[in-house]
């Protein structure tokens, strides 16, 4: 068995990092067999050299590999691709074609981005996992053919079947074996060493002295999130080898190739499940002033309760205290600073005739001969205000809901005027 150091050399891989050798050593292990492989990993991280190591180590080395790129191929076509069609199998098929499946008889079909495939497709591919048998487009007649698939993906397929735009059958399937590659922001002693390979390999090819980082741009190259992983950083050491007249690259001229994070490595905090425009928060919001009411509906009756049980409204209120001000909120008997304009509500009473607001009527005095008897006035307004109270409970026999009817304000304003007037 080739060892993972001479399966690196050979297929120029740069690093050695735990994860990516342990990526190579499983794919040397299953090379010599025909067993599915699932190569996961993120765009760029270099998941097209397993498929490559698997096909040279296996007893296929002899026949042909086929790579096909599942999303750059469109939807009403890739059948015909993959399978294969027969002539007037639809518009512009002028002749029969053989389809990857049939030129790759023997041999190993590499399928990157199969998380892209449709899903009439993936039926078809699942047939020919399962007992390696296919039709061609357009045609009756079924067909064998012997090839190892080797697959390869950036999506999370498990969100994928969730979202049932993939087969979870196969998913199992493909992945008998699977071999994940790790993205480059955890490879951190590679990330300097790639740099430097590419930075030699481009200045060869165009013909320049090789760039060289300085130790702060170093460490800045670490700190890089790389988003677009192993690919981001050839397409930065390719631009810095033509652009740069200075072949020593400082941390500020490559800040100035790193685009949108500007070299930081901030973590972000993203909620899968949540989408632009879902309103979860307005519909939380909703709930729980719903909720809110509700509970305090059920407090309302259960007071209520008490009062049609009880006649003593002073002892249902003894006994409620804490229930009466967890519905009307923990105002203090004499503060009524905050009250509302219903707290506010007063009586109807009549006003008291005064000299300073008595306006007499332009009309003639026909008995202005008459003796004028000023009536002295016995009540002030607060104690009419305690008699009609008083009247209105005893006619009501203590209800409050009835005597604040009766009084034309509300039952809480009344509640507050007997405690106020300790009635």
């Amino acid at each position: 068995m080739e060892s993972v150091q001479a399966t690196k050399q050979r297929f120029e891989i740069i690093g050695n990092d735990l994860k990516l050798n342990r990526a190579i050593e499983k794919a040397i292990q299953v090379a010599p067999t025909d067993i599915s492989v699932l190569v996961t990993g993120e765009s760029g991280v270099g998941k097209e050299a397993i498929p490559k190591i698997i096909h040279s180590l296996s007893h296929r080395k002899h026949a042909k590999y086929i790579a096909v790129n599942c999303g750059a191929i469109p939807e009403g076509t890739i059948d015909s691709e993959l399978f294969g069609h027969e002539k007037g199998a639809f518009t512009g098929a002028t002749a029969t074609r053989s389809g990857y499946f049939e030129v790759a008889d023997g041999g190993t079909i590499f399928l990157d981005e199969v998380g892209e495939l449709p899903l009439t497709t993936q039926v078809r591919l699942l047939r020919v996992l399962e007992n390696g048998e296919f039709l061609k487009v357009g045609s009756s007649q079924v067909q064998k053919t012997n090839v190892r698939i080797v697959a390869a993906t950036n999506v999370h397929m498990f969100d994928a079947i969730k979202k049932e735009k993939f087969r979870e059958d196969l998913y199992y399937r493909l992945s008998t074996v699977e071999i994940a590659l790790p993205p480059l922001r955890e490879r951190k002693e590679d990330i300097h060493l790639l740099f430097r390979k590419f930075a030699s390999d481009f200045g060869q090819k165009y013909k320049m002295p090789t760039i060289r980082l300085e130790d702060n741009a170093v460490e800045l190259l670490l700190k890089y999130r790389w988003p677009g992983n192993i690919r981001q950083l050839r397409n930065i050491a390719e631009q810095t080898s033509v652009l740069e007249e200075n072949r020593s690259i400082s941390a500020a001229t490559l800040n100035g190739y790193l685009p949108n994070f500007g070299g930081s490595n901030l973590p972000a905090i993203v909620d899968k499940q949540k989408k632009d425009g879902d309103f979860s928060n307005e519909r939380e919001i909703l709930y729980k002033v719903l909720f809110d009411m509700k509970a305090d509906l059920n407090d309302l009756k259960k007071l209520t309760l008490e009062l049609l049980k009880n006649n003593d409204s002073e002892e249902v209120q003894k006994d409620n205290e804490n229930l009466i001000r967890k519905i009307y909120g923990n105002h203090d008997d004499d503060d009524f600073s905050n009250e509302t304009e219903e707290d506010n509500e007063m009586l109807h009473l009549p006003e008291p005739q005064t000299e300073s607001n008595y306006t007499k009527p332009v009309v003639e005095d026909k008995y202005h001969f008459a003796e004028e008897i000023e009536v002295e006035e016995t009540l002030s307004l607060q104690e009419k205000e305690i008699e009609l109270i008083t009247k209105s409970l005893e006619r009501n026999k203590g209800k409050r809901k009835a005597a604040a009817a009766e009084l034309g304000i509300s039952e809480r304003t009344l509640y507050r005027k007997i405690k106020q007037y300790d009635l």
